[in-house]
């Protein structure tokens, strides 16, 4: 049993459209399960399908209504949101940056369950085609569809979809369209957050043409929202940082264990504020200085997308279970450096693991406060490292077939 753990000869291409076909099959009956059980677009627990989506819908109605800082005050978003879905209704505090106010009031000009539809029926191709952007084989849409933070961000009605093809898409552009790339990879300023890390990578890379173009993109999103609802729209936003911080982080209203990183899994281990903050800031100088090594030196380009892909979700106290669609096309990347370069011992294991553990991550975290997702983060991260360190040079023929792709 080691021997087969230890070298990978458990994983076989049957096994893997199997495994992935009866998951994607699981998340249908899930879903059709719980639409049925369901009443005027609310479940039975009072929340509404897609139960993080109507944050997005109620700011919506808000901007639509002429409102676009009002999503900002807590108890007149919750009414809002009262207001659509019921006086029982579960509520949902919007933290989301100005810039994407557009997006919610766009969808809100539709009924509530076409605009859940739209949003995820738009969204989720962005991120299949950035996974299969770094695996260029048949199977590759089944394992990303099949991938369980999918699940997990289409129950929640949540962005990761969007963020992780746009975080995916602009490093696969960025030696083609280093411009475009910029443009990604700033739009992904809708969840600031899992881009702490992107500057270090672009410099120590010297990407200066795509941070330039970064640069100018996100001037124009500043400018574009004061252009259409004033400064009035960011001072509530800037404001409420602070409460953001105690409510939704330090002391976590909607629970730690449903949170992937170590300041989160100090806390839920019954760790102090400050020993979490500490913990957490000695993981992210880690963290930075593997990603800027690893872009600075002369490694195929598919680890270093993997490793800021991966690193971004560490580096963050602030990341879910469903926030990990950002590591599909970072295990897709993976996936194709060792069909062309080999796997190491224990690697397809080590990729298997990481590809079960958002379906996993909070249930068992609930159960015994084991952090078993930033567990799994921390061993995809790590074998990155391991890799650009060993034997990560790029060969011409894994270069051509990965610009092919």
């Amino acid at each position: 049993m080691l021997a087969s753990l230890r070298d990978g000869g458990w994983i076989t291409i049957e096994r893997l459209r199997a495994y992935c076909l009866m998951l994607v099959i699981a998340y249908a009956l899930g879903f059709a399960s719980l639409a049925v059980a369901s009443r005027d677009g609310v479940d039975g627990q009072g929340r509404a399908l897609g139960s993080d989506f109507a944050e997005v819908y109620a700011a919506g109605t808000l901007v639509d209504r002429g409102e676009p800082a009002r999503p900002y005050d807590s108890a007149a978003h919750f009414e809002r949101q009262r207001e659509i879905f019921g006086p029982k209704t579960a509520i949902y505090t919007w933290n989301y940056p100005p810039f994407f106010l557009a997006v919610a009031g766009l969808l809100a000009g539709l009924p509530y369950l076409a605009a859940l539809l739209a949003w995820m029926l738009a969204t989720l191709p962005v991120y299949l085609a950035a996974a299969r952007g770094f695996l260029n084989v048949r199977e590759a849409w089944l394992g990303a569809l099949a991938f369980p933070a999918v699940f997990s961000n289409l129950g929640h009605g949540q962005t990761g979809f969007l963020a992780a093809g746009l975080f995916a898409g602009g490093l696969a552009l960025l030696d083609r369209r280093p411009v475009f790339a910029g443009v990604l990879l700033a739009l992904l300023a809708f969840k600031p957050q899992f881009g702490l890390l992107i500057p270090f990578a672009l410099a120590a890379g010297g990407r200066w043409k795509t941070m330039a173009a970064a640069t100018a993109t996100l001037a124009v999103m500043v400018g574009a929202t004061l252009l259409a609802w004033g400064p009035g729209v960011w001072s509530p936003f800037l404001g409420g940082l602070p409460e953001a911080r105690l409510h939704g982080l330090e002391y976590s209203n909607t629970g730690f264990y449903k949170m992937q990183s170590l300041f989160a899994a100090v806390r839920m281990l019954g760790g102090p504020v400050p020993l979490a903050y500490a913990l957490h800031a000695t993981l992210l100088a880690a963290v930075v200085a593997c990603v800027v090594g690893v872009w600075r030196g002369e490694v195929d380009f598919r680890l270093k997308a993997a490793a800021l892909l991966v690193g971004a979700l560490l580096a963050t106290p602030y990341c879910f279970d469903y926030d990990m669609v950002i590591e599909g096309p970072a295990l897709a990347a993976l996936i194709s450096y060792g069909l062309a370069r080999g796997f190491v011992p224990w690697e397809k294991t080590i990729l298997a693991a990481a590809f079960a553990a958002p379906l996993l991550a909070r249930p068992l975290a609930m159960v015994t406060a084991l952090p078993i997702g930033l567990a799994s983060l921390l061993m995809v991260f790590a074998l990155v490292v391991h890799h650009a360190a060993t034997n990560g040079a790029p060969s011409r023929a894994a270069s051509r077939r990965f610009a092919g792709a």
